[in-house]
């Protein structure tokens, strides 16, 4: 008897400890995202269209435009940097709406001297205010690109360049090579400038239609694991039927007392805190609040209310930044009941379906000039809202995490979630599953008792 019952506890030993693991490799698998592909906006990318639209003696002046097409990542200040590698031993003379970030060496140059003679130049936007007499549509926006969804108006950014010592017609001409783009630091891989057809335009009074005489285009597309080593974001979750407040997972975006720059913090009491913190400028290095996940951003999930035809949810998100603002934020939510989602409040809202027939993710963002800007951390660092969801019967529970999102990206990253057994669970959940876990166990026990008996 004893040998049935020490085998069994070895059996249910073993049980428990391939459970830990798979949930230990589950939660270590939500730690980042390697893939450049995005599930979510299968389609996204940003696309650099070069259109040469005049020929001049020694080249050509080209209109380029960057499309982001994207549905919810976009480039916030400082802005989108530009670069590429010559075919040949180009010079450009002279631009509109942005400028090279150095010169290089044009000591051959007599008399007019070119804009910039690198051989791979580097671009960037011009500011807002620039005079108009250097500008052109759809510039000078600090190198800011809003996203497909959120601003459609502000999803381009143009700039003219006049371009020297290149060819002057279609088959001398040769396309630039290694495309870059930061925004503003890594995470975008360029392909090849591939030749398309000529883009067309309709002049003002839609009366006549011009073409380039050449255009070619570059496509940039993202990766979370190129643009930062570690997440820029966690989630935490709480629900109205159980007191437990599930917090992000510890060091999810790093870890107190580390080297790294992602262990540099300060206490929300410090008496320095004033002196600590620098001005509020994009290019600062994070200077976060100290807590126990160390993410600049944390989105909060709370299963607020249940009625008998609606359940009601309330979302938080918190910069512990004191170096950053977020302007243009936004969120990408998925859960199976926003199929039915009924009213929202104070949020902007536009369901993503990548996939026909398939509507469980929702894109949500702030409303303009209210809370579309999320402050630096402090009292005033946090936006939020409730959303109002109808129960469909033969989906809805709150069993076993149902009530609580499948995956949250903010401006575009993917969030670090809890392990899904540290989910608030409903009241006698824990012991209910502790005896299904032992059930077939028990049944085993049961069997081999009854044999013995009958031996």
């Amino acid at each position: 008897m004893e040998t049935v019952f020490s085998a069994a506890s070895r059996s249910i030993s073993k049980l428990i400890s391939f459970t830990a693991l798979l949930l230990f490799l589950f939660s270590c698998s939500t730690f980042t995202s390697t893939e450049a592909y995005d599930a979510l906006d299968p389609t996204g990318n940003i696309t650099i269209k070069w259109d040469v639209i005049s020929w001049t003696p020694d080249g050509y002046v080209a209109v380029v435009t960057m499309y982001n097409f994207q549905q919810y990542r976009h480039i916030q200040a400082p802005g989108w940097t530009l670069g590429w590698t010559w075919a040949k031993k180009e010079v450009i003379w002279s631009m509109m709406g942005s400028q090279t970030t150095e010169q290089g060496d044009c000591s051959k140059y007599k008399g007019n001297v070119p804009h910039c003679c690198k051989k791979d130049p580097t671009v960037v936007d011009l500011l807002p205010g620039t005079p108009y007499n250097q500008q052109i549509a759809n510039c000078c926006k600090g190198g800011v690109l809003n996203s497909w969804v959120q601003d459609p108006a502000n999803a381009a950014s143009s700039f003219q360049v006049s371009v020297g010592a290149a060819g002057t017609t279609n088959k001398t001409v040769r396309v630039p090579r290694n495309f870059t783009l930061k925004a503003p630091g890594p995470g975008y891989t360029c392909g090849p400038a591939k030749i398309v057809k000529p883009t067309k335009f309709i002049t003002a009074d839609k009366r006549r239609i011009t073409q380039a005489m050449m255009t070619w285009n570059v496509t940039c597309t993202y990766s979370q694991f190129l643009a930062q080593k570690t997440p820029t974001c966690c989630v935490s979750l709480s629900s109205f039927y159980n007191n437990t407040i599930v917090n992000c997972p510890t060091c999810a975006c790093g870890c107190q007392n580390n080297s790294t720059e992602s262990g540099s913090c300060v206490s929300e009491r410090s008496s320095h805190l004033a002196s600590a913190v620098p001005g509020k400028s994009t290019n600062a290095p994070p200077l976060l609040q100290c807590t126990s996940h160390m993410c600049p951003v944390r989105i909060h999930w709370h299963v607020k209310l249940n009625y008998k035809e609606y359940w009601r949810v309330k979302i938080t998100i918190t910069n512990f930044n004191y170096a950053l603002n977020y302007s243009q934020w936004n969120l990408v939510v998925q859960h199976p009941n926003f199929d039915n989602l009924t009213q929202l409040f104070s949020f902007n809202y536009k369901p993503l379906t990548p996939y026909a027939g398939l509507n469980d993710t929702a894109m949500l963002w702030g409303l303009k000039f209210y809370n579309d800007f999320l402050n630096e951390a402090g009292p005033l660092g946090n936006v939020q809202s409730e959303l109002l969801f109808r129960k469909d019967a033969s989906t809805f529970t709150f069993e076993k995490g149902w009530a609580f999102p499948r995956r949250i990206y903010f401006n575009g990253d993917n969030c670090v979630m809890p392990p899904p057994d540290a989910y608030p669970w409903l009241p006698n959940a824990g012991l209910k599953s502790v005896i299904s876990l032992f059930q077939p166990v028990m049944t085993i026990l049961a069997s081999c008792v009854f044999l013995w008996a009958n031996m």
